[in-house]
Parts: C-alpha cells; sequence; structure tokens
C-alpha cells in the first residue's frame, strides 16, 4: 500500500461490514447524524461520499465551519492485539455536492438522495 494512503486495507475492511457511522459537525451548533457503513463509497482519490437525504443540521455546519469528524467501526472485523472488533476516527472537510457526474452515480447507487456528502479526508486513525 502507497504510503500516501490515508485509508488502509483495514478501513476498506470495516466497509465490508455493517455498522453505524457517526458524522459530527459544528459551526452553527454541534451536530451528531449517523449512517450506515454500507452507504459510504470511496473514491479512487480517496474522498468518502455519503448519500444524503436528511442531514440538514449538518449541511448549516458545514457552510460554516466544513471540518468534520466520523467515527465507525464492526464487532466482526479483528482489531488491535487481536481485539474482536474495531473502530475508526475520521477528520476531514466537507462540503455537498448536488447535481455532477459523482451526484448522478450516487443518485443511481441511492435513488432516495437529494444531495452527496463529500469528505476529504485529513487523518483516519484505527482506535482500537
Amino acid at each position: 500500500m502507497s504510503e500516501n494512503k490515508k485509508l488502509s486495507e483495514k478501513f476498506i475492511e470495516v466497509l465490508q461490514h455493517e455498522g453505524i457511522v457517526t458524522v459530527v459537525s459544528w459551526g452553527v451548533e454541534t451536530h451528531v447524524a449517523n449512517t450506515w457503513n454500507s452507504y459510504l463509497v470511496i473514491t479512487q482519490d480517496e474522498r468518502i461520499l455519503i448519500p444524503a437525504f436528511g442531514f440538514r443540521k449538518t449541511e448549516k455546519n458545514v457552510d460554516v465551519n466544513p471540518q468534520v469528524k466520523l467515527t465507525l467501526g464492526s464487532k466482526n472485523v479483528i482489531g488491535h492485539n487481536d481485539y474482536p472488533g474495531t473502530g475508526f476516527v475520521v477528520e476531514g472537510t466537507a462540503k455537498y455536492i448536488s447535481s455532477g457526474d459523482e451526484y448522478d452515480f450516487m443518485k443511481e447507487k441511492f435513488s432516495w438522495i437529494t444531495r452527496v456528502l463529500e469528505i476529504t479526508v485529513e487523518s483516519a486513525n484505527q482506535m482500537i
């Protein structure tokens, strides 16, 4: 794996198992929103695309402050020291996409979306 990669093979493995993803944003107010591992799409350049129908408070926060944190994990993926499960904290910047090729791709995959939350990953640290 390239040294420039921010999303490890273990991170990608976690996405193969269902689990909850928590998105934390702050700007207008601190807000927590949730989605599912299976909804995350990783681009070639390691951005995370998340289908959005709701996420309205997150969007208001991102308009003021694009910094976000995500947590995600799976009990089905072995963590550090053979721990039964692992999780990650992702930090990055967010923006919303409502048109273009990536929006069209996500709309085809998730017909119910109104926008796509795009996360440019700054770090993804395995916690357990």
